[in-house]
C-alpha cells in the first residue's frame, strides 16, 4: 500500500519518546487514539506491509482508513495512558473500544481541615477543601499506598469526624490495624497531625526513605530465607514506587532557581537573536470546546520566573465557532491596545501556544495596532520554537531556555483551562433550575433565598428540599435530580 509523502515524512521524524498518537480518516476526523512508550516504534509499526498482511481485520481496516496522523510527546508512559483515556472520551473514535465507559482513575483524598484527618480512595476530584494525590493509573498501587500510610503512620480508618472514648468501645483498629488511636489520647492531636503531614509528604514523593526502609526489610527477609515475606515486601515496594512516581502527572510550572531562570532567558535571547535577554515574557493560550465558552489566558514571567500578579484572562467576544488563530489574534490585540494606551509597559517577547498559524495571527494583530514585538510559537509535536519567515528552532531537551518557555506555556495552558471550566461550571449551575419546566422565576428566587446560595442548594437533601416554602414532593424530587445532575457535570 502506498502512503502519502506527508505520512512518509512524518514517520521519519517520529521521536523515540512516550506519548499519544491520533489517526485521522479521509474526512479529517480522528478515527483512532493510541498510546506508546516509544512513538517512533509504535506508529511506524502501522505502516509496514507485514502489518497489513498479518494484522487482525479491525487493524487492517484502520490502517486502510488512515490519511494522516499526529503525535503528542508526553513525559511518561503513565501520563500517556491518562491522556489517551481523556482523548478517547473527547473524540470517541470509532476504532477505539476501551475507555468508553467514562472510567476515572483513582485518587487519594484527605481533608486536612478536619480534627483527625483520614485518607480515602475516590475517583472524582471535587472543588472543595480536600487535598488530592494522583490520579493513579493502577488501582492496586493506589490501594497499596493507602494501606501503607495507614499502617506506617497510624492513620485512623473509622468514620466519625471526631472519634471519642465512646467510639473506641466499638473499635479494635489500634490492635489489628496499627491505628494511633487519637480518640483515647494515645497520641496528642498535634502528634496525630504530624503523622498525617508526613504521610502527605510521602505521597508527594518527598520522603523516599520509607521505600528504602521496605527495601532493607526485604533484603533482611531474603537473607534469613523468609522468601514469602521477601516477595510480599518486594511487591509492596514496587507498588509504592509506582504510586509515588505517578504523583505529578498533572503538569505544573517548573520551579527553578532564579539563577537558572536568568541563564535561561539569556540563552533564549541569544538563540532568537534578540538585542537583549527577554526580561519580561508574556505567553498566550486558548481554551474552548468546539468554540463554546472560548477564553484566552495570558501569563507572564519576569527574569524567567512566573509572576502571577501579571496574569490576565479574556472572554473571546468576536469569534464564533472553533477558530483558535482568530481567538489568539483577538486576545493579543486586546492586551496590547491597553498597553499602547499607557496602561502598562510592553514585554520583551510574546509567546503563543501553537504553530505558524497562531504566530502569524498574533503578528498581524500587532501590526494592525502598530505595536512591534518579537513573537514565537511553541509547536506541540517537538516543542519547537516557531517564528514567522525564519527557520524553526529546536532547543535541546536539557536546555534551560527550553525549560523557561515550555514551563510558561504549560502555566498558560493551566490558567486557560481553569478559567474555561469556571465559566462552564457556572453556566451549568445557573441553568440547573431553569431546565425544570415547573419551576418559574419566583420559585427559583424563593429557593435561592431560602437556602442562601446555589452551593447550599446543591448540598440539600431531598427532605430539606421538601421543607422549602411552596415546594411539594414531586417538585422537590425534580429539583433534587436536576441539581445532582448539575453537580456531577460540574465535577467532570
Amino acid at each position: 500500500m502506498q502512503w502519502s509523502e506527508n505520512i512518509r515524512n512524518k514517520l521519519k521524524e517520529l521521536p523515540d519518546k512516550p506519548g499519544v498518537y491520533l489517526m485521522r480518516g479521509r474526512d479529517g476526523t480522528i478515527i483512532y487514539v493510541g498510546k506508546a512508550a516509544s512513538l517512533r516504534k509504535r506508529v511506524q509499526s502501522y505502516f509496514r506491509e507485514s502489518t497489513l498482511r498479518t494484522a487482525e481485520p479491525k487493524v487492517r481496516g484502520l490502517i486502510r482508513s488512515i490519511t494522516d496522523f499526529e503525535v503528542r510527546v508526553l513525559k511518561s508512559e503513565a501520563e500517556a495512558l491518562l491522556t489517551e483515556g481523556q482523548l478517547i472520551k473527547e473524540y470517541k473514535p470509532r476504532y477505539n473500544s476501551q475507555f468508553k465507559d467514562d472510567k476515572r482513575f483513582p485518587l487519594l483524598r484527605v481533608y486536612l481541615d478536619k480534627p483527625f484527618p483520614t485518607f480515602e480512595l475516590c475517583r472524582i476530584q471535587k472543588s472543595d477543601a480536600g487535598t488530592y494525590f494522583g490520579p493513579y493509573t493502577s488501582g492496586q498501587a493506589a490501594r497499596a499506598a493507602l494501606e501503607f500510610i495507614e499502617k506506617r503512620f497510624g492513620i485512623r480508618q473509622c468514620r466519625p469526624t471526631c472519634p471519642d472514648a465512646e467510639t473506641y468501645k466499638h473499635c479494635n483498629n489500634d490492635i489489628i490495624r496499627d491505628c494511633a488511636a487519637p480518640c483515647i489520647g494515645t497520641v496528642t492531636p498535634d502528634d496525630y497531625r504530624e503523622r498525617v503531614e508526613t504521610a502527605c509528604a510521602f505521597l508527594r514523593g518527598e520522603r523516599s526513605e520509607f521505600i528504602r526502609e521496605i527495601r532493607m526489610k526485604m533484603h533482611e527477609a531474603s537473607n534469613e530465607q523468609r522468601f514469602e515475606d521477601a516477595a510480599a515486601l518486594r511487591d509492596m515496594m514496587l507498588l509504592l514506587h509506582r504510586a509515588v512516581k505517578e504523583r505529578a502527572l498533572v503538569r505544573k510550572t517548573s520551579k527553578m532557581r532564579s539563577a537558572d531562570a536568568m541563564d535561561g532567558i539569556k540563552e533564549l535571547g541569544e538563540k532568537l537573536g534578540l538585542e537583549r535577554p527577554p526580561s519580561v515574557i508574556e505567553c498566550f493560550d486558548i481554551s474552548n470546546i468546539s468554540g463554546t465558552y472560548a477564553v484566552a489566558s495570558m501569563v507572564a514571567a519576569v527574569n524567567g520566573v512566573p509572576m502571577p500578579q501579571r496574569y490576565r484572562r479574556f472572554r473571546i467576544k468576536t469569534v464564533e465557532g472553533s477558530d483558535d488563530p482568530r481567538m489568539m489574534a483577538e486576545a493579543v490585540r486586546r492586551r496590547y491596545i491597553r498597553l499602547k494606551e499607557g496602561q502598562g509597559a510592553l514585554p520583551d517577547l510574546v509567546v503563543v501556544d501553537g504553530g505558524i498559524t497562531q504566530v502569524r495571527a498574533a503578528f498581524q494583530a500587532l501590526e494592525e495596532i502598530g505595536v512591534d514585538l518579537p513573537i514565537i510559537g511553541i509547536a506541540k509535536q517537538f516543542e519547537e520554537l516557531v517564528r514567522d519567515n525564519q527557520p524553526t528552532l529546536r532547543l535541546p531537551k536539557e536546555s534551560v531556555a527550553r525549560a523557561v518557555v515550555t514551563g510558561l506555556r504549560d502555566e498558560a495552558h493551566r490558567f486557560a483551562i481553569s478559567y474555561h471550566r469556571t465559566l462552564r461550571n457556572k453556566r451549568i449551575r445557573e441553568s440547573a433550575l431553569d431546565e425544570i419546566p415547573t419551576i418559574g422565576q419566583k420559585t427559583k428566587e424563593s429557593l435561592l433565598k431560602h437556602f442562601g446560595s446555589f452551593a447550599r442548594l446543591q448540598k440539600a437533601s431531598l427532605d430539606e428540599l421538601k421543607e422549602a416554602p411552596g415546594i411539594g414532593t414531586k417538585t422537590a424530587q425534580l429539583i433534587f435530580d436536576a441539581v445532582q445532575l448539575a453537580s456531577a457535570t460540574d465535577r467532570s
